[in-house]
């Protein structure tokens, strides 16, 4: 069954509010809502038929996982079509009114969006609801999501968050796995970053309240996950940079990134968000779900990788993973 992908052109100076991979987006801001798509029918149908939208952001990350979902729901009978935009601030209200029926999210960040939405601008900062438990943030957010008529589905292993990177030689000669071996070797570090980094809490605040870095000021403004970080940390301009867990291209620099045992991030894992209305067909979830149980951080790095470092289209390396896996 054939789809097309329908790409809409997005408002000027928008900025993209999610966790990319591999990428220039900043990690640490908080988007917005509006929007625009194409109306579909079937919504809220019978199980195994009718026609779904699936929508999302338009970076390689979230093409993959549109690609994904739209298989899998064809692969169960549906007609599907896929609109991919710029931002949140264009697909979530078209989420909302039911012009799209299902977008992968970023759990953690979702649940902060809504938090922001229904309780005001200040509560993602002054009440968070997201954890860097899945689990717990899911469950906060579920609430906040059914007063925008939005129902989150499982959310996968997979999670598409901050990291930061060191040398593979830096790691192996100092003996570390996790930012806590960082902090106990107790040295001034150079951060490679987003330029708003000394005032993001997840980024150079967080490393020196949570893991005690010493962080040498300012860090330098090489961006989020991009190469001029990587560069950067490769050559020994920084000893640290901030990069995306789901980065499929570390291994080009001989990066690796170090555990954040103690939970400094917040658990942005991969989740199908879908309109109320069209949850109400319960086969929907069942087929989405299914990515819960087997997608893993890895997996969605490596295909990443296959899309940005080898070229191949987004939906070709969905099909493969989803036949690998036994999904199809």
């Amino acid at each position: 069954m054939s789809r097309r992908a329908a790409v809409l052109a997005a408002t000027a100076g928008l900025a993209l509010s999610l966790t990319a991979c591999g990428g220039d987006d900043d990690p640490f801001e908080e988007g917005e809502g509006g929007g625009d798509s194409t109306a579909t029918e079937g919504s809220g149908g019978e199980g195994g038929g009718g026609e779904l939208t699936v929508g999302g952001a338009n970076f390689t990350e979230m093409l993959i996982m549109q690609e994904m979902y739209a298989a899998l729901l064809e692969n169960a009978g549906y007609t599907v079509d896929i609109q991919s935009v710029d931002a949140r601030e264009i697909y979530e209200p078209a989420l909302e009114s039911g012009e799209i029926d299902v977008v992968p999210e970023y759990l953690a960040t979702f649940a902060e969006f809504l938090n922001g939405a229904i309780n005001g601008p200040d509560a993602p900062s002054s009440a968070p609801v997201a954890t860097s438990d899945a689990q717990e943030t899911a469950d906060a957010a579920r609430p906040l999501a059914e007063q925008r008529g939005l129902t989150l589905l499982d959310p996968a292993e997979a999670a598409s968050q901050n990291a930061f990177a060191v040398t593979r030689q830096f790691a192996d000669e100092n003996g570390l796995t996790t930012l806590s071996d960082l902090g106990a070797l107790g040295q001034p570090i150079t951060l490679a970053a987003v330029e708003e980094c000394p005032d993001r809490p997840f980024c150079e605040p967080g490393l020196e309240s949570v893991y005690g870095l010493d962080i040498v000021d300012p860090p330098l403004a090489t961006g989020f996950s991009t190469s001029e970080t990587k560069q950067a940390v490769q050559r020994g301009d920084a000893q640290l940079g901030l990069v995306g867990t789901t980065d499929g291209t570390l291994d080009q620099f001989d990066l690796v990134t170090l555990e954040d045992d103690q939970g400094l991030q917040a658990a942005d894992n991969l989740v199908p968000v879908v309109n109320t209305e069209t949850a109400g067909d319960p086969a929907i979830a069942e087929v989405l779900n299914q990515l819960a149980d087997v997608l893993t951080t890895e997996d969605l790095a490596t295909m990443n990788a296959q899309v940005d470092a080898e070229r191949q289209q987004a939906a070709d390396v969905a099909q493969a993973y989803l036949e690998e896996k036994g999904l199809l």
